[in-house]
């Protein structure tokens, strides 16, 4: 009695598949797709170990891609940091000016420091990358020169409460640099500690700036919506 094997092989002596397998095709990425996966395990890594603790071979690895392909979207790790780093700035810089909505000029500064600590608690690893000395220019140039610009915004309000206070509004700049670089270096303390909570810390910054260390409140309070 003849067996029929051609479930079993097929024509050339191989096993044939079992019956509703079906092959799994690796899917390819689009060249925008390796892009930003490429951005994002390099975020990753930049944020963990630094810039140069990180490697073309170990971003390519993690990617599952050969090192010309890191080399091809970016031109090298150079390249790759720059846009890692362009693109935290402008996340942050976004973040201050669309903050800054209230009329009261306190309220405005409890809004600049809630933005800082709200990047600093949703974008970790996007604000570690940009504390630190980066070894290549951006377009959008430094932290410090970021701080700068975060600063410039606060100096219009500032200079409009020195005029109707009384006070010269030409130091209103040197003020505005003084209150974004207080909130800007508690921030890189905070992002290691977490404690106080983000709302004390944000109540404790506004404390300093809106009384003076001559008149702080025993018991700073919060006066706009944002309660944590």
């Amino acid at each position: 009695m003849a067996i029929d094997n051609s479930s079993a092989s097929n024509s050339k002596g191989k096993p044939s598949p079992a019956p509703g397998a079906r092959r799994t095709r690796r899917v390819r990425m689009t060249g925008a797709e390796r892009r930003e996966q490429l951005l994002d395990i390099g975020r990753t890594l930049f944020a963990e170990r630094g810039y140069e603790g990180t490697s073309v071979e170990e971003i390519a690895a993690k990617a599952g891609v050969s090192k010309p392909v890191v080399y091809e979207h970016f031109g090298g790790k150079e390249g790759l940091y720059a846009v890692v780093v362009d693109r935290e700035m402008r996340q942050l810089l976004d973040m201050v000016t669309g903050a800054l909505t209230a009329g009261h000029p306190r309220e405005l500064l409890e809004q600049a420091a809630f933005a800082l600590l709200d990047y600093i608690e949703t974008f970790t690893d996007g604000f570690r990358i940009l504390v630190r000395d980066s070894p290549v220019a951006q377009s959008t140039g430094t932290f410090a020169s970021l701080i700068s610009d975060i600063a410039t915004q606060v100096e219009d309000i500032l200079g409009l409460e020195f005029k109707a206070r009384g006070f010269d509004p030409k130091l209103a700049p040197l003020y505005a640099q003084a209150l974004v670089g207080m909130v800007a270096l508690t921030g890189q303390w905070w992002v290691d500690t977490r404690k106080p909570k983000k709302a004390e810390v944000a109540a404790h910054l506004v404390n300093l700036a809106w009384h003076g260390l001559g008149n702080l409140e025993a018991r700073p309070r919060l006066i706009g919506h944002r309660k944590n």
